[in-house]
Parts: structure tokens; C-alpha cells; sequence
């Protein structure tokens, strides 16, 4: 698993944590991965801001 991250924890949204854990090693024992949220290949990239589909 990469890098635990508030932005796709699956309890964001109710974390009472959120501030409190510095930002580096430290790891957020209640992390739990979003489902919702895919994962891209790595191989592919974000549409730029202004490109894509309007």
C-alpha cells in the first residue's frame, strides 16, 4: 500500500484525527482505504485543466 493519506480514507468525512496526525512517518491506526475511489494505471495520467471532455 502507498502513502496513507486523509484524502482517501474511507472515515474522512466523520475523522476526529484528521488534524491531529503530523504529516510524515506518522500512520493513522484507523486508515481504511476508499473503495469508491479507483486507482489509474500508472501509465496513465489526469487530463490537464483544460483538457478533455467539455
Amino acid at each position: 500500500m502507498g502513502r496513507q493519506s486523509c484524502a482517501v480514507c474511507a472515515w474522512r468525512e466523520h475523522c476526529a484525527k484528521r488534524f491531529n496526525i503530523a504529516d510524515g512517518g506518522a500512520r493513522c491506526p484507523d486508515f481504511s482505504r476508499d473503495v469508491s475511489i479507483k486507482d489509474l494505471p500508472e501509465d496513465e495520467e489526469l487530463p490537464k485543466k483544460g483538457e478533455g471532455s467539455r
